[in-house]
């Protein structure tokens, strides 16, 4: 993620939408907007207005952190060039030679240790350091929720005393106790 005024970068590497609350929870705040991409973790459909049909996960990710969304045009590769080359750096930077972790967390505890060393570092044509820029920036941003996203399906169901489910993933069965069933649901 870039703060465009500022040139504040942050990136964390997770799947799906993991990876945002660490994000936010790094800047202290949401941005008010943010330029996806046409992922398929956050458009399902692109219509042939360009309008956008999207995911229901990346609905209630949206709907919890309260940011409006850009996307950019679809074969426009000019509309996301700032995220292509951001990627770039961080592999150029941030990646050579190539870092090896054991787990998901060492790895963004790395790459987060190297935006905030960039911080540090003054642009050319610039007076201020991007961390000196981006704290005037961090006062527009929208405060974080009480509780933090929970990127999981949610299905709702009915529970028996013989019920039993798989949780994914690794997709382990679990047995569910009657004491969690709701008594309206007991009596039918």
């Amino acid at each position: 993620m870039q703060d465009p005024a500022s040139s504040k970068i942050t990136i964390v590497r997770l799947p799906a939408h993991d990876g945002i609350d660490n994000t936010f929870s790094f800047e202290s705040g949401v941005p008010r907007t943010i330029l996806y991409d046409n992922t398929k973790i956050a458009v399902a459909r692109i219509l042939g207005d360009g309008a956008r049909i999207k995911t229901r996960g990346f609905s209630e990710l949206q709907s919890h952190y309260l940011f409006a969304e850009k996307f950019g045009r679809p074969g426009k590769g000019n509309d996301k060039g700032k995220v292509e080359g951001l990627v770039g750096y961080a592999r150029r930077n941030f990646m050579v030679p190539v870092p090896r972790f054991a787990t998901w967390d060492q790895f963004n505890a790395h790459l987060l240790a190297q935006c905030q060393k960039r911080r540090e570092r003054k642009l050319r044509g610039h007076q201020q350091s991007i961390g000196e820029r981006f704290a005037k920036d961090q006062k527009m941003l929208l405060p974080l929720p009480a509780a933090p996203y929970e990127a999981c399906d949610k299905h709702a169901t009915r529970v028996t005393s013989l019920s039993t489910g798989l949780i994914s993933p690794p997709y382990r069965p679990f047995d569910c106790s009657c004491r969690f069933v709701r008594s309206a649901d007991r009596r039918n």
